[in-house]
């Protein structure tokens, strides 16, 4: 548990600051003793038993019993989430895909549509009548008395963490676009947005590879490159939420011309249209087309072995400069990037280790992403989660109907 009792407040501060503490560490575990949360928090078991029944009271946890386990006396009772009492929606939006989600508190996916796959979402106007199109849909078919608290949307842009503007978005051609808000008015619900590095790697850290983990970095990206850092277990943003656009490192000086502006960027190195055209197939022809690369290239077919080669050995690269920036615990490989590192795994090290010094090379693991395809939206929904958890029953009041 990383949160503590505060202390110099109101009482009232005091009381939602442990409903939320318990109910992150329910939402975040899927279930927790009431007997660990006295431990953990350092209150007495009356406090922790008036507290579960506010947040049961309120549909957000239910109460069972748990296994004794062997020990001797009352098993103590487990707190869960309560599976269909909230939920928020999750977008993952791509150059080329749109994945709209409900996702539970405990944080199941309940139920999800990919909109029209292979798709250009290029069209702003489109794109934001096909969101909240889904999203009614999604709304419509949950249980009666669930509730929605949010939506998080996930971006490949550039987006102002004070306000939630998306400064630039190259690939989809977006620049200074409200996007975020434009949904939330849409939806008449609080609509919150970030980049789908910086959400990837927030997802990976609560539910994913990087658990356990403080000092971690995730590439990914279908057409860009985007890095998310979480340096101590919290994410580096930078001056204006800017941080973490690793696409636009500049690794080739001979290199192609990037939607930037700048030649040469890590991103017209690697990612899904590079592994394309370096196996002479069409850039924009889609995931299965580089999917069927990677299956050729480990059929041992000669020509897209080297392609592949060729790709992973600059994805090293960027790892490689990763990790003398950072020096992290561990480097993640999410998206198409994460499907190339599994099948030239080696490769990509070798680069890597050539393109690093010795000591932060010797603490860093490379991995590819537990939570595949599904990173941004669990990453988005955590995002959407965020209000509820810090107070959980002020946030249901403001939804109230």
């Amino acid at each position: 548990m990383t949160r503590r009792r505060i202390r110099g407040s109101t009482q009232d501060d005091v009381r939602r600051h442990n409903l939320g503490t318990i109910l992150t560490e329910v939402h975040r575990h899927g279930h927790r003793s009431r007997a660990l949360l006295t431990a953990e928090m350092g209150l007495n078991r009356s406090t922790i038993g008036d507290l579960v029944a506010e947040l049961t009271e309120a549909g957000l946890v239910l109460q069972r019993s748990a296994s004794a386990q062997g020990r001797a006396g009352r098993p103590s009772l487990e707190v869960v989430p309560s599976p269909e009492g909230v939920y928020v929606l999750a977008v993952d939006l791509g150059v080329r895909h749109l994945v709209v989600a409900r996702v539970g508190l405990g944080g199941d996916v309940l139920d999800r549509v990919d909109v029209e796959p292979e798709r250009d979402w290029s069209d702003l106007d489109v794109t934001v009548d096909a969101i909240a199109g889904t999203c009614d849909r999604l709304r419509r078919a949950a249980p009666s008395g669930a509730r929605c608290v949010g939506v998080g949307l996930s971006v490949p842009g550039v987006v102002r963490h004070e306000d939630g503007l998306l400064r630039f978005a190259p690939n989809l051609g977006w620049t200074d676009v409200p996007f975020g808000a434009r949904l939330g008015e849409r939806l008449d619900l609080p609509a919150v947005i970030a980049n789908d590095a910086d959400l990837g790697a927030l997802a990976e850290h609560w539910r994913g590879v990087a658990a356990g983990y403080e000092h971690v970095v995730v590439m990914s990206g279908e057409i860009g490159i985007g890095g998310g850092i979480l340096v101590g277990g919290r994410p580096l943003r930078g001056r204006g939420g800017y941080a973490g656009e690793i696409g636009h490192l500049r690794v080739n000086p001979d290199g192609r011309p990037c939607r930037c502006g700048a030649t040469g960027c890590l991103e017209t190195e690697v990612g899904a249209d590079a592994l394309l055209r370096e196996a002479g197939r069409e850039p924009g022809s889609g995931m299965d087309a580089y999917r069927d690369v990677l299956a050729r290239a480990a059929a041992g077919e000669r020509e897209y072995m080297d392609a592949a080669a060729r790709v992973a050995r600059w994805l090293g690269v960027g790892v490689g400069m990763l990790v003398n920036t950072f020096n992290p615990d561990i480097v993640i490989l999410g998206g198409p990037l994460g499907e190339l590192y599994e099948a030239t795994a080696e490769i990509v090290a070798d680069a890597a280790s050539r393109s690093s010094l010795v000591a932060p090379r010797e603490q860093v693991r490379l991995a590819a992403s537990a939570l595949g395809p599904d990173a941004q939206i669990v990453g988005a929904a955590e995002l959407a989660f965020e209000p509820l958890l810090e107070d959980p029953i002020g946030t249901l009041s403001r939804h109230a109907a």
